[in-house]
């Protein structure tokens, strides 16, 4: 606590931190967000009352086999999405950065909102250890930083280890990207949980030989993960992670 400078000093003021939240095992939750954005079928996401997603400024992507939610928004809502085929859309936000189908505070189409609502999962940012700032969104602040997932192994730390050091790597090495690493928070996080399993493999490779691979070369890994990975989303899996 700490005492107030007003004129009154005998009012005490609580320094009232947010109470955390738990993220849940790191390897359990990995595997599943990683078959979600494989599958489409969306994340189980703890949110409680917390929004802040939905007051975060977000264009949100909508694809035209999205029939169910596109009948549920007003046309006037949705723009053509830049560099996509007719008929992918985005809903985009009001005056207060707001998502305009959230009506007393609550998401009014929410057993039919769209498959990028469905899997958005703002651990994604404390998983790759990008904090509030770089993410751009200050309304996702507190959410992002009262995430903390436990570790029952060390798998379970040397896999969060791994999507770190992967997101740190494309942040500090962008340059040995052609083009670029991923322009956003969200998409550098995304990718690094795709293609973190390159930083286990480097890892091993240092500790057995001593020798760790070029900058260039790690860049190199990183792109083939993420192809390949990406080439897994139209082999759809039959059954849910174990």
């Amino acid at each position: 606590m700490e005492v107030s400078n007003d004129s009154n000093p005998c009012i005490v003021k609580e320094n009232i931190e947010p109470p955390e939240m738990p993220a849940g095992c790191f390897s359990s939750w990995l595997r599943r967000i990683r078959y979600a954005l494989l599958t489409n079928n969306g994340v189980n996401v703890p949110c409680g009352e917390c929004n802040a997603c939905c007051k975060s400024s977000y264009f949100i992507h909508i694809k035209p086999e999205e029939t169910e939610t596109l009948a549920r928004i007003p046309k006037e809502l949705l723009f053509p999405a830049p560099g996509l085929p007719q008929g992918n859309v985005l809903l985009g936000y009001d005056q207060k950065g707001h998502c305009p189908l959230l009506v007393d505070d609550k998401c009014s189409i929410y057993e039919h909102r769209s498959i990028t609502c469905r899997n958005y999962d703002c651990r994604i940012f404390a998983a790759a250890g990008i904090n509030a700032d770089e993410a751009d969104r200050a309304g996702m602040q507190q959410p992002i930083q009262r995430w903390i997932f436990n570790y029952p192994t060390q798998r379970d730390r040397d896999q969060h280890a791994a999507v770190k050091a992967a997101a740190r790597f494309m942040r500090e090495r962008a340059a040995c990207f052609p083009g670029g690493a991923p322009g956003t928070a969200a998409q550098l996080a995304i990718v690094a949980i795709k293609v973190y399993e390159v930083f286990l493999a480097i890892k091993a490779q240092s500790a057995q030989t001593g020798c760790v691979p070029s900058d260039i070369e790690i860049a190199k890994m990183i792109m083939e993960a993420n192809a390949k990975f990406e080439a897994k989303y139209d082999a759809p899996k039959a059954h849910q992670p174990r």
